[in-house]
């Protein structure tokens, strides 16, 4: 016979700290851990508006069926409510795994998976054009090309760009040491442009009011954030001609798995470049574009034209 959860009030968001400390053992990035902590924080402000404890014994099937109801009802997108969920749920196996509860009350609930959201990837010419509107010669112009050209070279995550400090850097060997998901440590590869970028951000960075931080990139306060990076991305975007809401961080990953794989890249080589332990990923970055992959694969092979 399966044991009842345990009835405990021990509050909700004294709990979510421990989680969050738990997951930061376990290596999980801070935007990570802000989104799981977020959630469990919606969750008990619902809760405390239906008049309802927010402690563990609200961690029931009812009360999250209904939440996640509401969450519907005001007409959140599937994928949020799905993350949601997910959240709420690592939470639980959390606290089972942890002996705060007995066994996980929320066995049976199902949340449909949300297809993916295909991620237009940028064309050469988007990329240009991003390229042309940071032109001049002053900080924040060298610094946005060097961030772009980086990020259009070695597809890497926006939390990863904002982490590179000055001596990942191996300018002469064109390459830069990034640490990504679960602490995990990766070198990626640039170009000669973008190398050539990366010297000209250098000098003019000597003379920031931050330039003693060991930090690559830097902003008003010292380190670039992930937030600014976006802020930018989308103020050259607008200087570009380009829709802001299609050019974001993640759609020069996006684009540059779809390039590798467009110019017969090895599958294995994306994977470790991209810091992928999984297949999956495989099929889902650079997805909108794989009709075009496989034309421009077919015209490759043509084989009845070598007969």
């Amino acid at each position: 016979m399966t044991s009842s959860p345990k009835t405990t009030s021990e509050p909700l968001d004294f709990l979510s700290r421990q989680f969050a400390r738990y997951l930061r053992s376990e290596g999980k990035a801070d935007r990570t851990r802000h989104l799981y902590v977020e959630t469990l924080r919606f969750y008990t402000e619902w809760l405390t508006e239906q008049g309802i404890s927010a402690d563990l014994s609200a961690l029931t099937r009812d009360n999250v069926l209904d939440w996640l109801a509401s969450l519907r009802d005001r007409k959140l997108a599937d994928n949020t409510v799905s993350s949601r969920w997910r959240h709420l749920r690592r939470f639980v196996k959390w606290a089972v795994d942890e002996g705060i509860l007995d066994a996980n009350p929320l066995g049976g609930i199902h949340v449909d998976t949300p297809q993916p959201t295909l991620v237009p990837v940028l064309s050469d010419e988007d990329l240009s054009a991003l390229i042309k509107a940071c032109k001049g010669n002053e900080f924040l112009e060298r610094r946005d090309e060097a961030m772009l050209r980086l990020l259009i070279d070695c597809g890497i995550r926006v939390s990863e760009l904002v982490s590179i400090d000055l001596d990942h850097l191996d300018m002469d060997g064109e390459m830069v040491t990034v640490t990504g998901k679960g602490n995990r440590r990766r070198a990626v590869y640039f170009g000669g442009k973008t190398g050539l970028a990366l010297d000209r951000y250098l000098r003019v960075r000597r003379h920031h009011r931050y330039a003693s931080d060991q930090a690559l990139f830097l902003g008003e306060r010292g380190r670039f954030s992930t937030d600014g990076v976006r802020d930018r991305v989308k103020v050259r975007a607008r200087q570009a001609g380009l829709p802001p809401a299609k050019v974001h961080p993640h759609a020069f990953r996006h684009s540059w798995a779809h390039d590798w794989r467009l110019n017969g890249g090895d599958s294995e080589d994306l994977k470790r470049l991209a810091g992928w332990r999984s297949d999956a990923m495989l099929a889902r970055y650079g997805a909108s574009a794989a009709d075009a992959r496989a034309r421009e694969a077919a015209k490759r092979l043509r084989r009845g034209d070598r007969i």
